[in-house]
């Protein structure tokens, strides 16, 4: 615990809270901060991510959403003390001490994702134009990347002898393949169902989900911590990067993520248009196609054995990926017959 003579400024930055601390332990990028009016987290953040925090936080709350980590005012009222040009902000310390296994952890989390995101949704007007040029950049992207797959596939096959990395890549060409012509056709579902919408739906985005941001009270009660990257914005952009890194493992049955993914669609179903985005960008294997793009342009000075590893690592992200996807469609369209059947009794 870090001597309070050395920890001159978040000593002083606590009298503004009327708090005067016995110790100040460093955790992370938090301190925690012994009184004897309780336990307590001070967290810097940079002054231009201060307002739109604040204002998102708010925002939640008076939406009825209580599920965040409260932030402490000054005595003056402040939310946050500027210090040394950052930004500091407090909040009760939470035991997160996990009640529960890892499964109902993520499952809590993911139905309290869907909570905020149902408070938060309101209806944004959407330039056509702009949701237009979004396709369209999009799909040039994806066709220049699979102009480069056909290509580097042709260069690898007119070789006389493949290398490691080349006969690998030529292996999974066809699920590669699978998964882009997946993602496009996705893409046009979701621009056929747009194109002539108007609106759009937005909620606040988190903009950093993790379990590690995602802590217990003493009662077992979940809660959001570090909404610094909140933001209005598509429910997809809370989804898509905790799916991702969770998908990023050796291979697996990720029945796991297809759990998650039906827990947060039962509290917040995703219209069909936003599962098809969803799905699409999901779905899409850029990373494996980077790494076929790396090894072309590295002809020389090649780390043959590290590029291939890197290319295992990959797929099997991408096999992962796969079995989410379509277990995903399987639940859905299951979902959907059975309203259909349900209407015509």
């Amino acid at each position: 615990m870090e001597d309070l003579k050395q920890n001159k400024e978040t000593v002083g930055i606590l009298r503004s809270y009327g708090i005067k601390p016995r110790y100040i332990e460093a955790v992370g990028k938090i301190n925690k901060v012994y009184a004897d009016t309780g336990i307590y987290a001070l967290k810097k953040i940079q002054p231009n991510k201060g307002t739109d925090f604040m204002r998102h936080i708010q925002f939640l709350y008076q939406k009825g959403y209580n599920r965040i980590v409260p932030v402490f005012p000054t005595s003056d009222g402040r939310y946050a003390v500027l210090e040394n040009q950052s930004l500091f902000y407090l909040m009760p310390w939470l035991s997160n001490e996990e009640k529960e296994n890892r499964m109902e952890r993520h499952r809590q989390m993911f139905r309290e994702l869907a909570r905020l995101h149902t408070l938060s949704a309101r209806e944004i007007e959407i330039n056509k134009e702009d949701r237009l040029e979004h396709y369209e950049k999009t799909l040039r992207h994806w066709e220049k990347e699979e102009e480069f797959l056909e290509g580097f596939i042709e260069s690898c096959e007119n070789n006389w002898y493949m290398s490691p990395f080349e006969l690998l890549f030529c292996q999974y060409y066809n699920n590669i393949r699978q998964a882009m012509d997946f993602s496009k056709q996705k893409l046009e579902n979701w621009h056929e169902k747009t194109k002539d919408q108007q609106k759009s739906r937005m909620v606040v985005v988190h903009g950093k989900v993790s379990t590690e941001h995602f802590v217990y009270d003493e009662k077992g009660y979940g809660f959001f911590i570090n909404f610094e990257e909140a933001r209005l914005g598509s429910p997809i952009h809370d989804l898509l990067p905790f799916l991702v890194r969770s998908l990023n493992t050796l291979p697996k049955r990720a029945y796991d993520c297809v759990e998650w993914i039906s827990t947060y669609f039962k509290y917040f179903p995703l219209k069909e248009e936003e599962r098809s985005l969803f799905l699409s960008y999901l779905a899409h294997p850029t990373s494996i196609l980077k790494i076929a793009e790396m090894y072309h342009q590295k002809q020389s000075g090649k780390d043959e054995q590290k590029l291939v590893q890197k290319l295992q690592r990959e797929f099997w992200t991408l096999k992962n990926t796969e079995y989410v996807v379509m277990k995903t469609e399987e639940i859905e369209a299951q979902k959907k017959m059975a309203q259909q059947e349900g209407a015509q009794e």
